[in-house]
């Protein structure tokens, strides 16, 4: 790999990493993952806006289907997104 590819990567890591502080401070509920793929999403060319609808119309359905529990976006489980640990709603 070359030494333009490994800053590439480095600096691709170091803007996820500032992007999931700022998620953290704002509390968004996503985890880095998550956060990976909407980002890749839109440097692909979907629409952020999009992206925010259908974000939040998957969280209503989630909580709706899990009778209040808001599991799936559970940022203590690595796999989903939402709600920090601290406000957790298991």
């Amino acid at each position: 790999m070359s030494n333009l590819n490994q800053l590439d990567i480095e600096d691709s890591k170091e803007t996820l990493e500032i992007l999931y502080e700022m998620n953290q401070i704002l509390n968004c509920g996503l985890n880095r993952e998550t956060l990976n793929i909407l980002v890749t999403m839109i440097e692909k060319g979907v629409n952020p806006e999009a992206l925010i609808r259908v974000v939040e119309e998957l969280r209503k359905h989630n909580y709706s289907e899990s009778g209040g529990k808001n599991e799936l976006f559970n940022t203590s489980n690595k796999e989903g997104f939402g709600q920090s640990s601290k406000s957790n709603h298991k």
